[in-house]
Formats: structure tokens, C-alpha cells, sequence
């Protein structure tokens, strides 16, 4: 009998630990405006706890597990360039919601540093009488103009979340599908299960508070210029800094060596940004 109430008691335990949900849904896009047949798609998580959110894409989190096994294994002798290769991803961002402030809180990482800012454009959400069934769902239309797209979203009440992919909240349930009216960005609910907690993402560089306008006018002069940008250490920006991120940073742009290897690496390092930029001309959010 003792042996029994230890096991109730493990059992217990851990159940009331694994209180995070997490939802796994398909995102597909079509990043590059100039060639919508260009379609990509991968996975990401929505982890839900008891407080807040996270939205992140499942292969950064394979690569910070991956960056975490190099460091317990000595460094650079773990590290595999193609496994890290295989897993790159359109979404570099990740998204936080604070249930208890009712903020949203974005990061994204323009050059060496990591940016961020609080959502300050609410969703208007218009709900519809309209239901139908995906998958195992009952769910309920609504939509919304955010972003520069119009937005329609599916959401069920079967499960016990206000909640959904990216920046998408405030329905009285949790958002099964959304997808824009020009069918270039969708978010498909896939799966969920439980898990011990929400994970804390590596962060590399420091982490820089900004306002949302001044975010997109950082990322416009990182576009134009990106090695200008980096060696001014943020495009000259009044920073608030939040800390730094530890582990491994980027790569210099002005790194060690000869003369003729830094300028080489400098064309390099801007002819890849310059390809990566136009291969995400027509981001999420238009405006």
C-alpha cells in the first residue's frame, strides 16, 4: 500500500507540473513577392501556460537543443553546419502573450542584435453566426483586418484557450485555423500535447527595446544597407538594452584576418543578406 502511494503521489506530482499545453500547427507561406509559386511550409508551437504564451518555430527549437548539446560537449567539436542548415526557417521571430498585463511582446533579430516590442494595435475581431467542423473541432468564423491583410479566423470553444498562432488573440476560444484573403499566410492546428513548461529560448546579442514603429524603420535601414547597419551597431539607433544573451555570437562583419579576406567577407556577408531580404519581400504584416 506504501508502494501504491508513493506512485499516486508521482503521479500527481507530475501532472500538476506538466500544466503547459502545447499546439503544433502548419504554417505556410509565400514569402518572396516576386514568385508566389514559392510556397514554404513548416511547423510551429504555441506553448500555453497558466500566465502566458510562446509562438515559435519547431526548428529553432531543435536548434537550440542542438547549440545546447554542442556546449555540454565542448564547443565547436559537436557542432554539425548541415543538421544546422536542414533547419532554417522563415520564422525568426517568436512571440510572447502575457495573459495577466494582456500584452503581446514581439522579438525579431535585425544584424548582431535581437529587437523588441509590445503589440500596440489591437484585433478587432468581427464574430460571425457561421460554424462548420475541422477535424475534430466544432468552430466558429470571425475576422479582422490586422496587419495590412484581411484575416479570416476559425476558433473552437471545445478547448479552454483564448488564444492562437502569431499575434492572433482576444476570441472567445482557441483559434483552430487563420489564413488571409489572399491565401499567402495560413496557420493550420495540427496537434497538441502536454509538456513540463515552457522553454527558454537561446538568445544571442543584445536584446534591444524598441517601439514598434521604430522596428520597422530598423529593418528598412538593414535592407538598404546591412553592413552599414551592423558596424554602427544597430543603424546608430538610441538603444535600451536589455541585457545581454550569452553563448556564441554572430560573426563579426569586422572580423580578424587580412585585408582582402575582410572585404571578401563583407561582400559575401551582404550579397547573402540581400538575397535573404528579397526571398522575404512580402512579409506577414504589409503595414
Amino acid at each position: 500500500m506504501k508502494k501504491l502511494g508513493i506512485i499516486a503521489l508521482a503521479l500527481f506530482m507530475q501532472t500538476a507540473f506538466a500544466q503547459t499545453n502545447r499546439f503544433v500547427y502548419q504554417v505556410t507561406m509565400k514569402p518572396d513577392a516576386s514568385n508566389k509559386n514559392d510556397v514554404k511550409t513548416e511547423n510551429a508551437y504555441l506553448d500555453i501556460s497558466q500566465e502566458k504564451s510562446l509562438f515559435y518555430s519547431e526548428n529553432r527549437a531543435k536548434r537550440d537543443s542542438i547549440m545546447q548539446a554542442m556546449f555540454q560537449s565542448g564547443g565547436a567539436r559537436g557542432f554539425n553546419r548541415d543538421q544546422m542548415e536542414n533547419l532554417r526557417s522563415n520564422i525568426n521571430y517568436s512571440i510572447e502573450k502575457d495573459k495577466k498585463n494582456q500584452k503581446t511582446t514581439f522579438k525579431d533579430r535585425i544584424g548582431r542584435d535581437v529587437y523588441t516590442y509590445e503589440e500596440d494595435r489591437p484585433l478587432n475581431w468581427k464574430i460571425s453566426s457561421e460554424t462548420t467542423k475541422i477535424g475534430e473541432y466544432k468552430v466558429q468564423k470571425a475576422e479582422t483586418d490586422f496587419g495590412g491583410r484581411k484575416w479570416t479566423a476559425w476558433f473552437t470553444t471545445d478547448l479552454p484557450y483564448q488564444d492562437g498562432p502569431y499575434k492572433f488573440n482576444g476570441l472567445p476560444g482557441l483559434i483552430v485555423k487563420v489564413e488571409d484573403d489572399k491565401g499567402e499566410y495560413s496557420f493550420d492546428l495540427m496537434k497538441n500535447y502536454k509538456i513540463v513548461e515552457i522553454p527558454t529560448l537561446n538568445q544571442f546579442g543584445n536584446t534591444i527595446k524598441v517601439k514598434r514603429a521604430d522596428f520597422v524603420k530598423q529593418q528598412e535601414k538593414f535592407k538598404k544597407d546591412p553592413m552599414s547597419f551592423m558596424a554602427q551597431g544597430g543603424g546608430g539607433f538610441a538603444q535600451t538594452r536589455i541585457g545581454g544573451g550569452g553563448g556564441i555570437a554572430p560573426p563579426r562583419s569586422g572580423g580578424g584576418g587580412r585585408g582582402g579576406d575582410n572585404g571578401d567577407f563583407r561582400k559575401r556577408m551582404e550579397e547573402r543578406i540581400k538575397e535573404e531580404a528579397q526571398k522575404n519581400s512580402n512579409p506577414i504584416e504589409l503595414q
